[in-house]
């Protein structure tokens, strides 16, 4: 198991800026704000325990944060807040904020990519992503009040991480026999 560090001053200051950001971009719109900071909580948890790189945990927390700010262009373009209308405008508003801070390109082209295929999980090319649908699908699965069927169905499909798969049983199914870490 990898030695746990803090983050330094400056990554610190980096995230703090992002959410500032997206806060800024989203305005009162509260309940996209506060998807975002959840997913962003969910993607740190499902972090901790990976062999990463700084910069794939960059990626993951900036994509976790950025992942559905093209939601709100969506609707204003095409009326409808769709996974792919959201994946064909999200990467450029992200690619803008991104570009204000201290990120670098092949970090800002890695997010993007992610957002830009982050409904398409036939995509997922990465732990980086696969975090971030994870966390996603954690905070979706309550927030659509999706049946526990759906959420079964969900996560043999697109969950990968022994992480993400503990979180989900014992926050969807510690109550019944079966280990869905086995999955």
């Amino acid at each position: 198991m990898e030695q746990k560090r803090n983050k330094s001053p400056r990554e610190t200051m980096l995230i703090t800026d992002v959410i500032g950001k997206m806060i800024d971009y989203f305005q009162n719109d509260v309940r996209r704000i506060n998807h975002a900071l959840k997913v962003y909580g969910f993607a740190l948890i499902l972090s901790r325990d990976i062999n990463a790189s700084e910069e794939t945990k960059q990626v993951i927390f900036l994509t976790a944060l950025l992942h559905d700010i093209g939601i709100k262009e969506a609707e204003r373009k095409y009326q409808s807040a769709g996974g792919r209308y959201q994946e064909i405008e999200g990467p450029s508003i992200a690619r803008t904020i991104l570009s204000q801070c201290p990120v670098s390109l092949d970090i800002i082209d890695r997010v993007c990519f992610i957002i830009g295929n982050h409904h398409s999980y036939s995509m997922v090319d990465g732990i980086d992503f696969q975090i971030v649908i994870e966390a996603d699908f954690l905070v979706n699965f309550f927030e659509d009040s999706m049946n526990h069927d759906a959420i079964r169905n969900i996560s043999k499909k697109l969950f990968k991480t022994q992480t993400g798969k503990k979180i989900l049983k014992t926050m969807y199914f510690s109550d019944e026999p079966g280990d869905l870490q086995q999955q």
